[in-house]
């Protein structure tokens, strides 16, 4: 008691050593305006309702729907996936008991054990098996328990199967079909091996996508795409605080999106946001946030969904009709995909802009325990940058 006596004096008077919190423990104040809770019951970004899902001209129209969350969009499209054709096969660690994250829950009772399996801990021998199976024409889904312990596997997914098509020249070969699934991301309490999100590694290889979806829709519509309808091996990375959080109607029959085309989710003239995967729940709530306090302002939104090769078109035609751009991602700051999109920008928009390209992301550092949330964006942190841009 007497260390925080002494520590009291050394305080401004106004100010009570008492009242001081750190940043992430308790609920909001209730003066917080910004960095409150997602309220994933209301997010415009998420299908409430069925009537919303024929909105979207790349789902299905007149299907019959579900609400489901994140993990069982998943297992949905792996039950799909399996049930359409015998050369899909689904392995991982604990796979065959569900998984960690319940994506694969009861596939291996329906499928059987040849087919939906488990496999020892080691991420190299798993990637390395699933590339096997590719070239012998299987459709090898391999999880990844996190994104955080892919690393042992980065030597069989850069100099294997990303160089398989290119190797292969006029044979027409290819691993079309692989796809390493992995939870990525920060969900409060994560830390050092459980918050990382490694997609701007990947980004940097050519004959590998990266896919992150946003929702539930998506998930089931892009790894549905990536396993039949893609001649690369895909990397599809999904935000593991979306598994439960974010819930909507999501279509029964089958059906693929598009990988490698964004979408614009809200039209605007004045500024684009361009984001993916879960930060695209921050930015809605900073553009509305902004939209309300700044008379006639509108903002475009933008999902990149496959952060490579992305759609630089659409991404270029928004902000030459905007002339401003911010671009918005959890992993760190540096070499991030917001330097690749800006540079981008900068080359084929150069003479449109009004103000320069803004990125808001994690910072460049490693995940402490008790600051997650002082590195990873927020609700503020897009504001101001909102806020800035505009005014520049």
């Amino acid at each position: 008691m007497s260390l925080l006596r002494t520590a009291s004096h050394r305080l401004p008077r106004r100010v009570s050593v008492w009242q001081c919190r750190p940043y992430s423990a308790g609920p909001p104040t209730p003066s917080a305006r910004l960095n409150l809770p997602i309220d994933y019951k209301a997010t415009p970004l998420l299908h409430h309702t069925p009537s919303s899902l024929s909105m979207s001209p790349e789902l299905p129209q007149n299907s019959t729907s579900k609400r489901l969350n994140l993990y069982q969009a998943i297992n949905s499209a792996l039950r799909t996936a399996l049930s359409a054709s015998d050369q899909v096969i689904l392995f991982g660690e604990d796979v065959a008991f569900g998984g960690v994250f319940r994506c694969s829950v009861d596939l291996q009772t329906e499928f059987g054990s040849e087919r939906v399996f488990n496999t020892p801990l080691t991420e190299q021998g798993i990637v390395g098996f699933a590339i096997g199976a590719a070239a012998q024409g299987l459709k090898p889904v391999a999880e990844i328990q996190f994104a955080d312990y892919i690393f042992p596997a980065f030597d069989q997914i850069v100099n294997e199967a990303a160089k398989f098509r290119y190797r292969e020249g006029s044979t027409g070969s290819n691993a079309g079909g692989l796809v390493i699934r992995t939870p990525c991301g920060a969900v409060g309490h994560g830390a050092l091996y459980h918050s990382q999100s490694p997609e701007s590694l990947f980004a940097h290889v050519p004959g590998v996508r990266v896919v992150i979806p946003r929702s539930p829709t998506q998930a089931k519509g892009l790894l549905l795409s990536a396993i039949f309808e893609c001649n690369d091996p895909v990397i599809f990375m999904e935000p593991k605080i979306l598994y439960r959080a974010a819930v909507e109607h999501v279509p029964n029959e089958s059906y693929t999106i598009p990988l490698s085309k964004a979408e614009v989710l809200k039209p605007g003239k004045d500024l684009t946001i361009i984001s993916y995967g879960q930060p695209l729940y921050h930015c809605s709530a900073a553009i509305a946030a902004a939209e309300k306090a700044m008379n006639g302002v509108e903002i475009e939104l933008i999902d990149l969904r496959t952060i490579y090769p992305w759609d630089r078109q659409t991404v270029l035609n928004s902000v030459r009709k905007t002339g401003r751009a911010i671009v918005v991602h959890e992993s760190m700051v540096n070499y991030g995909v917001g330097s690749e999109v800006a540079a981008t920008i900068q080359d084929g928009a150069f003479l449109r802009l009004e103000a320069p390209v803004k990125r808001v992301a994690g910072w460049s550092t490693h995940t402490g325990l008790s600051y997650e949330r002082f590195i990873l964006p927020d609700v503020a942190r897009i504001y101001d940058a909102i806020k800035q841009t505009l005014e520049y």
